[in-house]
C-alpha cells in the first residue's frame, strides 16, 4: 500500500468556532490532512517565510483565507501576502484561496489574484462537501 503524504493547508481565520468546524469537516473527510492556523497577516507571513517559530513549517497547499477577519480586513490580508509570495519563487506555486458569505468579495478576491474563491456554506452538509472538494483537488 502506498504511502500518501498528507495535504498541508494553512487556514488564516481568527474565529475559533468557525477553526474548529474546519478542523472536524477536514478530518472527516481526510484524516491526513493537517491544518495549520495563522490567525492574522503577521502570522501567516512568518508560516509561509519559515520565519520564527515557523521555521519547520510545511508548504502549505493550498492556503484558505477568511475574507472576514478581525484585525485586519481579509482582502488586505490576500494583498499583502500575495506581495510576498511574488518576491519569492518557493512560494509561487501555493495556490491561495479565498472564503467569505458576501457574494461581493468574489470579484475583488480575483482582482487580489486568488486562485480560488469559496463562497462560505451557511449548513454542515454543504461545509462538508466544500471540505470534500478542497481535498480531493490537493
Amino acid at each position: 500500500m502506498p504511502l500518501t503524504m498528507p495535504l498541508q493547508v494553512l487556514w488564516v481565520e481568527d474565529s475559533p468556532g468557525d477553526l474548529r468546524l474546519t478542523r472536524e469537516a477536514f478530518r472527516d473527510v481526510n484524516p491526513l490532512i493537517r491544518v495549520h492556523v495563522a490567525c492574522d497577516v503577521v502570522e501567516a507571513t512568518a508560516f509561509l517565510r519559515h520565519e520564527g517559530p515557523h521555521v519547520r513549517a510545511p508548504r502549505p497547499a493550498p492556503m484558505l483565507l477568511d475574507l472576514n477577519l478581525r484585525k485586519m480586513d481579509g482582502r488586505e490580508v490576500l494583498d499583502h501576502i500575495l506581495d510576498h509570495v511574488r518576491e519569492d519563487e518557493n512560494l509561487k506555486n501555493i495556490p491561495p484561496v479565498t472564503s467569505s458569505g458576501a457574494d461581493a468579495d468574489v470579484v475583488k478576491s480575483y482582482q487580489l489574484q486568488a486562485n480560488c474563491y469559496l463562497s462560505t456554506p451557511r449548513h454542515c452538509d454543504a461545509f462538508h462537501c466544500l471540505m470534500k472538494s478542497i481535498n480531493d483537488s490537493g
